[in-house]
């Protein structure tokens, strides 16, 4: 009696999308970069800065997860959509998932992120996890620093104390260093949202 030899079909690779702890999402925000943009709240920050306007968003896994194809799609349906913020929490939490996101809308938007670390300790940061690096890689704007209470300024742009930094993050990664960005939209007609040096 013969036997029949069954040949399994070889594994397919298929890459699963990454999953994103989010505490919200803004389809139509303007108070987080100039235009019109999507912003995506991640769930979890490690900083807990005193006087924080977010700090439901501290907790770590308590959010809702959302693949970045469901992000995706929400954000490119909106034809109004000129650019996107990652904030939080803290969207170097979830580097990995954020840099999938952010790579697929990288040239069709103007992508920033909001960081309570600085560019230097994300650069460290980068060094034992590949994905910080690769979503700094990915973003065009990196507003850094944590909130600090005592230099809180209203007058400021897109930031809450005058310690933070709006970055432009390939000349910064070219510079191997901080560059502030001298786009307009971001730090006022007369460049008066550039804060004093840390």
């Amino acid at each position: 009696m013969r036997t029949a030899t069954i040949i399994l079909p070889e594994p397919v690779d298929v890459a699963m999308p990454e999953i994103i702890d989010l505490a919200g999402f803004d389809e139509d925000g303007i108070a987080d970069g100039p235009g019109l943009r999507a912003v995506v709240f991640v769930q979890g920050c490690p900083h807990h800065c005193p006087g924080c306007q977010n700090p439901q968003t501290w907790p770590f896994g308590t959010g809702t997860k959302v693949s970045t194809e469901e992000l995706y799609t929400r954000i490119v349906s909106n034809p109004l959509t000129t650019g996107v913020t990652f904030s939080g929490g803290e969207p170097f939490s979830q580097a990995e998932a954020l840099a999938e996101l952010a790579e697929r809308l990288h040239g069709r938007y103007d992508l920033a992120a909001f960081s309570g670390y600085t560019l230097e300790g994300l650069l460290q940061l980068g060094k034992a996890n590949p994905g910080v690096l690769r979503l700094l890689g990915a973003i065009d704007i990196l507003i850094d620093g944590p909130f600090v209470a005592a230099r809180r300024d209203r007058q400021l742009l897109f930031r809450g104390s005058g310690n933070q930094r709006i970055l432009d993050v390939p000349a910064s990664l070219r510079a191997g260093g901080a560059v502030w960005t001298k786009d307009p939209l971001w730090i006022g007609e007369s460049g008066d949202a550039r804060a004093a040096e840390y």
